[in-house]
């Protein structure tokens, strides 16, 4: 399973249209293959800052997301109306059973 954590902050003036696009880009992100889980989060210490989580089944499913063209879009569209550089951290997990 892939997982990956991302993050943005928004400017105070463009919070809504970043929390909106985000809300799409997420529901969309959850029809693709592949898609096990794909949320984000307001950040409870930083009101403007979303944060995202998403679990893929494997590589080649988060390869075809990266290449949906409206993924794409999504990433253009918040460079503009962000305060700060976005994140993104990709990790290969294997889930453990209980310890």
């Amino acid at each position: 399973m892939i997982v990956v954590t991302g993050s943005v902050t928004a400017r105070q003036d463009s919070f809504d249209e970043v929390r909106k696009l985000s809300l799409e880009h997420v529901h969309r992100s959850r029809t693709e293959p592949g898609c096990i889980s794909h949320a984000v989060h307001i950040d409870c210490e930083n009101p403007l800052r979303l944060v995202f989580v998403e679990q893929w089944a494997d590589r080649a499913a988060l390869l075809a997301h990266f290449a949906v063209p409206a993924s794409r879009e999504f990433v253009k569209a918040l460079q503009s109306l962000a305060s700060a550089a976005t994140t993104i951290e990709i990790y290969d997990a294997t889930k453990l059973e209980r310890l």
